[in-house]
């Protein structure tokens, strides 16, 4: 990825996007990123983990709680996977993603929070997976 040296909200991002999701993840979506979603990708780095992800009203915890939160009730079930993972960088615990999705299943609805649970456990089975090998 061509990151925007000049861009102090870009540089911090990236950061804050490594911190939360781990280098791999990022160096895996900066090597596949093509000429076609280069700029999506500068424009989330910048957006997304440089201006609200480095806000200092919340601590990671907080904001991967509410983003799982989120992600849940929208269905967007990649997005709520990879931020289970990322739980490992956030300090967010395992009871913390339950209550999260407890809130969901009364405020957006069971069957959201019921998907979102078989995917959170998913992915805690296969982050305890990696860890024991």
């Amino acid at each position: 990825m061509n990151e925007p040296a000049s861009s102090a909200r870009y540089r911090q991002g990236m950061a804050t996007r490594r911190a939360v999701l781990g280098d791999a993840h990022v160096d895996r979506a900066a090597a596949a990123a093509t000429e076609f979603d280069r700029p999506f990708q500068e424009l989330i780095t910048e957006a997304a983990w440089g201006h609200v992800w480095s806000r200092p009203g919340l601590s990671k915890r907080e904001r991967s709680i509410v983003t799982i939160a989120l992600l849940a009730a929208l269905g967007q079930d990649d997005e709520v996977a990879m931020h289970v993972r990322a739980t490992v960088n956030t300090g967010a615990t395992r009871e913390d993603v339950c209550e999260a999705l407890l809130h969901v299943a009364i405020y957006a609805g069971v069957p959201a929070a019921n998907h979102a649970i078989k995917i959170a456990k998913q992915a805690f089975e296969q982050m305890d997976a990696e860890k024991a090998a």
